[in-house]
């Protein structure tokens, strides 16, 4: 799945490329992915002609479009997502689902959405050009510039859950998916499982660093992929993959010690990590119970 670096890297193709372009026409060729606007395919497409773009911002995941009247385009990749800027005679893609024409894009390019899975999706966000109500909810990345690193901190440490399962919560920060979760503590000798509570305002702190450095890294190479549903607007695949030390990685040597790195199941998913590095969690001992001598 597209994680932060990957959708800023699509973010900035598509300021580049669409801002200041009037939509003169959609075609809307598949309706599941504009299924949460309660427009429905034909009003999705109304609504979205003979607006123009004024931005391109991003929440985490989720990107939108501001337009002039106020409203925004709200996008969230899903799974296999893409936004494809692409010449106005361009052979549609398999999997396009929906095609925005533009008037005054760069290269008199056109916008295309591509989802061979249909996870991700399209809608319109009423009022939303600011910030679209769907995703207030959503919590500062730590690449904004307005996130607080010291409240993070404080919220984390109240918390017994493990630290990658509150790296993972949306409502706490987000942007931070399982791939640059389990690198940022890698290098910060951390193990996953680590509850919150038991962890230092440094410690926690430094994770916050780690897991930026390793997004200001990726977003350097363009992302990252391990196939090719994730591209850039132009249709370019990112290169951070080859620049992993955890991730993926499961048997092979850890780059800090040599430990064969480790995989585990988690939430459904994989986490990856060096035993060494990272050591598990000691469990608490729980007292036994005390129990009454018989009369």
């Amino acid at each position: 799945m597209p994680e932060l670096p990957e959708v800023e890297v699509v973010r900035a193709g598509l300021e580049r490329h669409v801002v200041g372009a009037r939509v003169t026409g959609v075609d809307v060729l598949h309706p599941r992915p504009v299924r949460r606007d309660d427009r429905g395919p034909e009003g999705f497409a109304a609504a979205l002609t003979g607006r123009t773009i004024t931005g391109a911002r991003r929440r985490g995941k989720y990107l939108w479009l501001p337009l002039d009247d106020g409203d925004a385009l709200l996008a969230h990749l899903g799974m296999s997502g893409q936004m494809l800027v692409q010449p106005a005679d361009a052979v549609a893609q398999k999997h396009l689902r929906v095609r925005i024409r533009l008037d005054g894009a760069a290269d008199s390019r056109h916008l295309h959405f591509v989802d061979q899975r249909m996870f991700g999706g399209l809608s319109i966000s009423t009022g939303g050009a600011e910030l679209p109500p769907e995703i207030a909810h959503i919590a500062r990345d730590p690449l904004d510039p307005l996130f607080d690193d010291d409240e993070l901190a404080t919220r984390v440490r109240r918390r017994a859950s493990g630290i990658k399962r509150q790296l993972l919560d949306q409502n706490l920060v987000s942007g931070v998916g399982n791939i640059y979760a389990d690198e940022a503590l890698w290098r910060a000798g951390i193990h996953g499982e680590r509850p919150g509570e038991r962890l230092s305002r440094a410690q926690v702190l430094a994770l916050l660093g780690h897991a930026r450095d390793v997004m200001r890294d990726a977003l350097a190479q363009g992302g990252t992929s391990f196939d090719a549903l994730y591209v850039n607007v132009n249709g370019e695949s990112g290169y951070f993959d080859r620049s992993l030390h955890a991730y993926g990685r499961a048997d092979e040597p850890c780059d800090r010690c040599g430990t064969p790195i480790r995989r585990i199941a988690f939430m459904n998913r994989s986490s990856y990590f060096c035993p060494r590095c990272q050591p598990a969690p000691r469990r608490r001992r729980v007292p036994a119970p005390v129990v009454a001598p018989p009369d």
